[in-house]
């Protein structure tokens, strides 16, 4: 009978943005799988790996920052680490900022001695010169130590191993002086009866000592109302007093806590480390992208030159595509036709679903292929964060949280991801916020659309001068950003008034770019999937319009009928009735709005030809389109409802359908009356 190996279960714990991702990917590969949290909108992952005859199951933790949690992230880790059994925690640190890490480090040791801390991004370290002496740092910790690069995969077969071999007696313990020191032995002497590990009760004492009530709440659940005994109540009375004498309220414990852990922290690290060069390197940099001077303009012409290499590069791969499906729709229009198919089925597959096949390749992937993967860098290197800090000031002033900024910047790549990444925000009030106003930041759906009315319409203007639909792109960003912080001081002076809360915003340390994994995380994570959902959106949405175009009513087509309908109402907004009605049919994907447009344009059942740039502007010039329309089109791009996919996330996420007619109604309602009062002015 074959023997059952040994199952060891080790949790994966560690701040944002060191690697501890790609520590699991690298310790379980292929073996794991990923969910919620019981009870909780925070995505988990669990692996598996053998060695040395033990089957290990390892769970990444959410990133935290502390164990004082403060976020569903948070209160994820610390309740798996004081609740959920397990045989000891891998705790990944970024080597360059080391004393910021060891906090939660020492955080962990009060509820798991059983620790390996895991030294990541040790290249970087040295490449900074910074010299980490680790066997001294293993020695003050009383735990293991582990240098690794896990990109490179180095260190990661010691992790494990690092586990096999006998710990030390005793680790470090975080001492808070007197008369902190003092109030925690008043509270532990009644928490004898709790079923626990003798070591796990320090840490609760000060859970009880700070009043953390979610905390509590869960410690009550869990060990059958222990915590709420009239000992136990007695116990904290009587630290508090003891407090309040020696002038703490208890207001300030949980600041106390907090500054205690990281004097030690930066204490343990200066102890450890020589030639720690990385502020002066990092420093020349932030002076600059964060300066109250130059930090938002310096923004402002990053963004502009993004979209100037993405507006360059897409043009000549763009013609190239639309010529190429040109050439092929006859063979096709063949092949159908000698499949012996009614001709109205081969008019509606070959000039319907064929042809907005075309234009959505032809289109959209060209500039996708470039953008994603300039924005992707900015991530990979640390500017984004950046950016966030410099909008913090703005958000603050608007009653809305500088966290924020991060939800905004990933409304770029994706609105539905923009409103998941609310979750970093702590405040309910604020996080609703975050999420009802990310649809003013154009997700890269629509980004092909803006690029191409812009190219067609303001740089042929000024004689084909790319820096210009670079400039308008911009702009247009711009005023989105302008309309979030509107909103939001809106918001937060009417539905949604609170006080604001403050923060701490995490400045990560820049990095070399890893372009290999770039270009493939922007080119199946992104562009891949934008252009898989545009086409499964479209082509049926391209049937649709085909099969609207042909069914009358009195003798016009439906998409007539309804594009005349509302047309009084895009009159007033300096657009027309086949434009809002693309927006309506464009609901369930931002992409195929354009397109949508043209398809209306040429309703005599087929298109005439795939939609190059050139042919853009011929269609478009043929049915009315002026400059000013141009204008308008794009207000409206930037400011109307989200796609169907980002709803759904917002009703996933409030769990309320109010707030989801809200995510529709508000940027529609600002787009529709910035447009009337745009059209007024302009015309």
């Amino acid at each position: 009978m074959k023997k059952t190996k040994e199952e060891v279960t080790l949790a994966l714990a560690g701040n944002p943005n060191v690697g501890k991702s790609t520590v699991f990917n690298a310790l379980t590969g292929l073996h794991q799988h990923t969910g919620n949290w019981t009870g909780k909108t925070v995505e988990t992952a669990v692996g598996f790996r053998e060695k040395n005859g033990k089957r290990y199951r390892l769970v990444d933790l959410p990133g935290t920052y502390s164990l004082m949690a403060h976020s569903a992230e948070e209160e994820v880790a610390r309740d798996f680490l004081c609740f959920e059994a397990h045989d000891g925690v891998i705790a990944i640190c970024d080597a360059t900022h080391l004393a910021r890490n060891l906090g939660l480090v020492l955080q962990i040791l009060e509820v798991e001695p059983h620790t390996v801390v895991v030294l990541n991004l040790m290249d970087e370290a040295r490449r900074l010169h910074m010299d980490i002496d680790t066997e001294k740092l293993s020695l003050n910790l009383g735990i293991p130590i582990v240098e690794a690069t896990a990109t490179k995969g180095k260190g990661i077969s010691e992790i494990l191993s690092a586990f096999a071999k006998p710990f030390p007696e005793k680790s470090y313990t975080l001492t808070y002086g007197e008369p902190m020191e003092t109030a925690i032995s008043m509270i532990l002497s009644a928490l004898c009866e709790i079923p626990c590990a003798e070591h796990k009760k320090r840490f609760f004492a000060l859970r009880l000592l700070e009043g953390d009530e979610a905390f509590l709440k869960a410690c009550d659940a869990r060990f059958q109302g222990v915590f709420s005994t009239e000992d136990v109540e007695n116990s904290v009375k009587t630290a508090r007093a003891y407090l309040a004498k020696k002038g703490i309220e208890t207001q300030d414990i949980a600041e106390i806590l907090a500054t205690e852990t990281m004097t030690q922290a930066e204490a343990l690290s200066r102890a450890v480390i020589k030639n720690d060069l990385r502020p002066v390197a990092f420093s020349k940099a932030d002076r600059l992208l964060t300066s109250k001077a130059w930090g938002i303009p310096m923004m402002f012409l990053l963004l502009m030159l993004v979209f100037w290499l993405t507006v360059v590069g897409a043009n000549y791969p763009s013609e190239w595509l639309s010529s190429l499906f040109g050439m092929l729709e006859t063979p096709f229009y063949e092949f159908l036709i000698s499949l012996k198919l009614p001709l109205f089925f081969v008019e509606m597959l070959t000039f319907g679903l064929y042809r907005t096949l075309g234009w959505i390749v032809s289109v959209m992937l060209p500039p996708m292929l470039i953008f994603f993967p300039l924005f992707t860098i900015l991530e990979d290197v640390g500017y984004l964060p950046r950016v966030a800090f410099n909008l913090d000031g703005a958000f603050c002033k608007c009653g809305a949280c500088g966290k924020q900024g991060l939800t905004m910047c990933m409304g770029l790549g994706c609105n539905a991801v923009g409103v998941t990444g609310a979750r970093i925000i702590d405040s309910p009030r604020e996080r609703l916020l975050a999420i009802l106003t990310n649809a003013f930041i154009p997700c890269n759906g629509r980004f092909p659309a803006m690029i191409a009315v812009a190219s067609v319409f303001f740089a042929g203007v000024f004689h084909g001068n790319s820096w210009i639909t670079a400039l308008v792109l911009a702009l247009a960003i711009l005023l989105g950003v302008m309309m979030t912080f509107l909103v939001s001081w809106i918001l937060s002076h009417t539905l949604l008034r609170g006080t604001k809360t403050s923060f701490l915003l995490e400045l990560p340390p820049y990095r070399r770019p890893q372009i290999g994994k770039i270009l493939i995380r922007s080119f199946l994570d992104r562009t891949v999937f934008v252009l898989l959902r545009a086409v499964t959106v479209a082509i049926p949405a391209g049937i649709l319009i085909f099969l609207l175009s042909h069914m009358e009513i009195h003798g016009a087509a439906i998409t007539v009928w309804l594009s005349d309908f509302l047309d009084p109402l895009g009159v007033l907004m300096g657009l027309d009735g086949v434009i809002l009605l693309a927006f309506l049919l464009g609901l369930p994907a931002n992409e195929i709005v354009l397109p949508l447009c043209v398809m209306l344009y040429r309703a005599n059942g087929v298109l005439s030809e795939i939609g190059s740039l050139s042919s853009l502007l011929e269609t478009l010039t043929a049915n009315g389109w002026t400059w000013q329309t141009a204008v308008c089109f794009l207000i409206f791009t930037v400011m109307h409802s989200p796609c169907a996919t980002t709803l759904l996330t917002v009703k996933k996420e409030t769990g309320k359908v109010r707030y989801m007619l809200l995510a529709f109604l508000i940027p529609t309602l600002c787009g529709v009356l910035l447009c009337m009062a745009v059209n007024g002015v302009l015309f």
